[in-house]
């Protein structure tokens, strides 16, 4: 459900933005305002999700820190699960949220009025039995002073979007989140926080590599599965053009495996990661050392031969290689994880870009825009005494950067829709608990929409273009 902050005297959009870390154009886009902006005491403003921990201060109390953040202390109080009298101690970090999890209604509202005000809309058009289904009981007469739960409306589908998760007890791919209840899930084996998922371009199959390594073969119209191979060096497969090939790295060997009738071809290059196909479904591209055991990227025919050099790097190892849906770009990023950087490397001319990235350096899962201009990824940030990730966008020169939302996750992988338009990304993380929230952003209006909770999640992938 939404949450909503009361403006009080001397807020503005941008200090209020300042205040939870919300990029402050979702928070203008999550309440439709127009410029010049202007805010009001008593207006109640839809908060996406920021940063919501405060790392206390000797003489603070709750009334200080309520005061300083414009809530009230009730809402501090429940949030961290205080008890009378509410003694807080320097160096606790406190859970503060932007505000209270319901709308109050005034007068002169109506369920239409509050539902295009907050994009609670599908297609469009405003949804107000949405707000309905979401407060037992509603009905669409309202008066001044109840107390709505506002929801997120539901992401226009743009294409199955596929999760990994568990229940606690079982293991599960459901292959289109944002339908649920129409599609249902496929039950898995060992999935974790290294596994993965990837749908094969035509929608019928997902590739599914196990925390264990075993690669697997869903088939999303039955739900049958095929193990065909297992493997100890990362888990990333790629799908060929033709649907029918994966390419993979053993460690050993490159390996290209049918999945129609069940054989292989295998290319002897110890060492080599991140095998992929060029668009031309003829080429492969990989990572692999150099005579002198540094880390460069080659393209090679596919079964090996015509093996060619496409770098010249002179710096540390090129991780989580990703070339662009078109072939004309491949980005990496270096040297490893705690300092993680990511650069574009232009094919035709070999000019190499830096994306800016966040303020850590430490930037991850990056993923090309199905129409390979632009890159998605995650951006660790340590904020008030808890690791957050920026969910950044940037062009493939490095150009135009921008953070699009907040995620409660140290990282967390990140999908674009088949058009181009949606970034979905995984929040919800506490300590070492995995995430639980699955959230998507339209970059044209960036709003954070929450698509599913409750369930631990560890992979996603939006399907390709059909």
């Amino acid at each position: 459900m939404q949450i909503f902050y009361t403006v009080r005297p001397g807020d503005t959009l941008y200090n209020i933005a300042m205040r939870w870390s919300v990029p402050l154009q979702a928070l203008i886009a999550a309440n439709n305002l127009a410029a010049p902006y202007t805010i009001y005491p008593g207006q109640q403003l839809s908060v996406p999700p920021g940063i919501t921990t405060y790392v206390v201060r000797p003489g603070d109390s709750v009334y200080s820190i309520s005061q300083r953040y414009g809530i009230p202390m009730s809402v501090i109080i429940d949030a961290n699960g205080l008890e009378p009298p509410y003694i807080i101690t320097p160096g606790t970090v406190l859970t503060v949220p932007q505000g209270v999890p319901f709308y109050m209604v005034r007068p002169g509202d109506t369920l239409f009025r509050i539902a295009v005000q907050y994009n609670v809309t599908v297609d469009g058009q405003p949804r107000p039995d949405l707000i309905i289904k979401a407060n037992n009981g509603l009905t669409p007469d309202i008066v001044p002073g109840m107390r709505l739960r506002i929801p997120y409306a539901p992401p226009v589908e743009a294409g199955p979007l596929a999760v990994l998760f568990t229940d606690g007890f079982a293991d599960f791919i459901v292959p289109d989140i944002l339908a649920l209840e129409e599609t249902g899930s496929i039950q898995v084996d060992d999935a974790g926080r290294a596994s993965t998922i990837f749908w094969s371009p035509d929608r019928s199959k997902i590739a599914y590599v196990a925390d264990t390594g075993v690669i697997s073969v869903v088939n999303v119209s039955t739900g049958s599965i095929s193990k065909i191979d297992q493997i100890s060096f990362l888990a990333f497969v790629d799908w060929s053009p033709d649907n029918r090939r994966l390419a993979y790295s053993t460690g050993r060997v490159i390996r290209i495996y049918d999945v129609l009738n069940n054989t292989f071809v295998s290319i002897d290059r110890p060492g080599a990661s991140y095998a992929q196909w060029f668009p031309n479904g003829v080429e492969l591209l990989y990572e692999a050392k150099d005579g002198a055991g540094i880390s460069q990227l080659y393209r090679s025919n596919a079964d090996g031969s015509s093996e060619r050099q496409i770098t010249n790097n002179r710096n540390g190892p090129l991780n989580e290689v990703r070339l662009s849906p078109n072939g004309n770009f491949v980005l990496y990023t270096s040297p490893g994880v705690s300092i993680s950087e990511i650069y574009t490397l232009e094919l035709a001319t070999g000019r190499i870009y830096k994306i800016p990235g966040g303020p850590e350096a430490k930037n991850y899962y990056p993923t090309w825009s199905p129409d390979s201009t632009r890159i998605a990824y995650s951006s660790t940030w340590f904020r008030n005494g808890k690791y957050y990730s920026q969910i950044r966008m940037s062009g493939v020169r490095g150009e135009g950067d921008t953070i699009l939302a907040i995620s409660s996750c140290y990282s967390t992988p990140v999908t674009w829709s088949p058009d181009s338009t949606k970034i979905a990304y995984l929040s919800g993380c506490r300590e070492d608990v995995p995430p639980v929230e699955v959230w998507s952003i339209d970059i044209r209006k960036p709003v954070p929409v929450n698509v599913q909770s409750g369930f631990l999640f560890y992979n996603l992938d939006w399907s390709p273009t059909r």
